[in-house]
């Protein structure tokens, strides 16, 4: 029988998930209600509409506008594409392809029935579903013949801007000892309302998120996943307003992690809380049906609010993001729920505070490959203290048994992190890691000793925030500044526009295909 390390009150946790789960549900009939251009982007994506028109703009752009101009949008993009098969007698990318030529008006043509549609364009679907499918087998092939490294997964990131030289310190980084290579888009992406196309030399910050760059980047961490003898997974970036199509290309190409968090756009990339809570219940049936571990931007909360007096909203908020997931098919094996060792290094007794906060997480989320996220707010640029505070990090990430352990750097603050940077951060978690492997079961915590005393604290604090929460509703709580204090409103932002409500005519085949993972 578990046994609380923390003397943690689990009625409690079941009372904090249950209204956790009432929010959750709340969100969920408004998200059944609606869609958007994004997501019917992704439906044209996942029909194998792919490319560009001379002026670059992408092939699923142009079809999701043409019916947006039309004024039909509603009935979604499935239902035009199906009917345009059985009255054309041509594929979906050909479809497009008129369509953009101008050839092709898809609300001109006769219109079959709903149930007719559904048959002409189910053989695509299934065709993509078991592409999808085949990238997740040949996952579990790699995973079962050549195996991958300990967890924590040590995750490191590369972010030049050119996907070859990406390529370069990525399997670099693998032959140090990389579990995790997550490619970092390029600064302002996520506010881009399409997705570029091809391979990508240029960027600022990071490298653009592209099909092609995916691909190219898959190939090469196979490639030296083969050669050092362990699997090496590929992260990107699927939040931002284009949410569900990278998914669904990370999926085609076979990505193993995403960070994809509706949260995380609306606090800190001010995307309307509608569109995106909208645009993340497909992503994240994508996700689930591709077997991705999705991360959670909770740990950003710490870095504009203070880590020690709002530790109770990173623990509500995973609860709500638990949920959230559940209702898309994630299972718990895939939620990468996020959380930060971001408290001030100058206050007395801290490592016990990140200590409990972290073992109160992995207590209340057993199954999740919980996110560890390094300290970034207090890093200085004083690379000797700097590395000692990630050496403590990654104590308490080993001692907490914590899932994938996103790298401290040195240099954090000072410029993008050399190689060697990064060799020295492996080499300091690998250390730790390998010294103190068991130290987590080997002991125990003070009856009633600050450690524990915390986490109940801690435990408490997100009930009650909860109960507020479970009144007011999620977008309130939003507008309300609720976490990382941060208001944002729910007719605010970037993106409303995109937001259509369901007509009668409307399907999307993928959905219920995919919701709940491979059967």
């Amino acid at each position: 029988m578990f046994k609380s390390k923390l003397g943690l009150d689990f009625n409690k946790v079941d009372k904090a998930r249950g209204l956790a789960k009432d929010i959750a549900v709340d969100v969920q009939k408004f998200v059944d209600s609606y869609t958007t251009v994004a997501v019917e982007r992704t439906i044209c994506r996942l029909l194998e509409i792919d490319g560009v028109d001379c002026d670059e703009v992408p092939l699923p752009n142009i079809v999701v506008d043409h019916l947006k101009d039309k004024g039909v949008l509603s009935e979604g993009v499935m239902y035009f594409i199906g009917n345009a098969m059985l009255e054309t007698g041509m594929s979906p990318q050909e479809i497009a392809e008129k369509v953009s030529s101008g050839e092709l008006d898809l609300t001109k043509i006769k219109q079959h029935s709903k149930d007719e549609v559904q048959k002409a364009v189910e053989p695509v679907v299934n065709k993509v579903v078991d592409r999808i499918k085949s990238n997740r087998d040949q996952r579990e092939k790699y995973l079962t013949t050549i195996g991958e490294g300990p967890k924590p997964y040590l995750y490191v990131i590369v972010a030049t801007g050119n996907i070859y030289e990406d390529v370069i310190q990525a399997q670099a980084a693998a032959r140090q000892g990389a579990d995790i290579i997550a490619v970092i888009r390029t600064t302002g992406q996520s506010l881009l309302d399409y997705v570029p196309y091809g391979a990508t030399t240029e960027g600022f910050g990071g490298t653009f998120a592209t099909q092609e760059n995916f691909r190219i980047m898959r190939k090469a961490l196979d490639e030296v996943g083969e050669e050092v003898g362990r699997y090496i997974r590929l992260c990107n970036y699927c939040s931002g307003l284009c949410m569900p199509e990278i998914a669904a290309m990370g999926a085609l190409e076979r990505l193993d992690v995403m960070l994809n968090d509706a949260l995380y756009g609306i606090l800190f990339r001010d995307i309307n809380m509608q569109r995106t809570l909208v645009d993340q219940f497909f992503s994240r049936v994508i996700n689930g049906f591709a077997g991705v571990i999705i991360n959670t931007g909770e740990d950003n909360y710490l870095t504009t609010a203070d880590a020690v007096e709002n530790a109770h909203t990173v623990l509500a908020s995973d609860l709500i993001n638990e949920q959230l997931a559940f209702m898309a098919g994630l299972p718990e094996e895939q939620m990468g729920l996020g959380h930060a060792f971001e408290m001030d290094p100058e206050l007395e007794n801290g490592f016990l505070l990140e200590l409990a906060q972290a073992q109160m997480t992995r207590e209340i989320f057993p199954k999740a490959p919980l996110k560890y996220m390094p300290p970034t707010k207090f890093m200085t640029g004083n690379i000797f203290k700097g590395h000692i505070q990630d050496a403590l990090f990654n104590q308490v990430a080993i001692m907490t048994g914590q899932g994938l352990q996103l790298l401290g750097m040195m240099t954090e603050a000072i410029h993008t992190p050399f190689m060697s940077d990064r060799y020295l951060s492996i080499e300091n978690a690998r250390y730790i890691f390998n010294n103190m492997r068991d130290f987590g079961s080997e002991i125990e915590f003070k009856a009633d000793g600050i450690i524990q005393k915390r986490a109940q604290l801690v435990l408490d604090e997100s009930v009650e925030l909860l109960e507020k929460m479970v009144e007011d509703g999620l977008f309130n709580s939003l507008e309300k500044g609720t976490f990382a204090d941060i208001k944002r409103s729910r007719t605010g932002g970037k993106g409303l526009a995109g937001v259509v409500e369901k007509g009668s005519s409307y399907m999307n085949l993928f959905i219920p295909k995919m919701l709940g993972g491979v059967k």
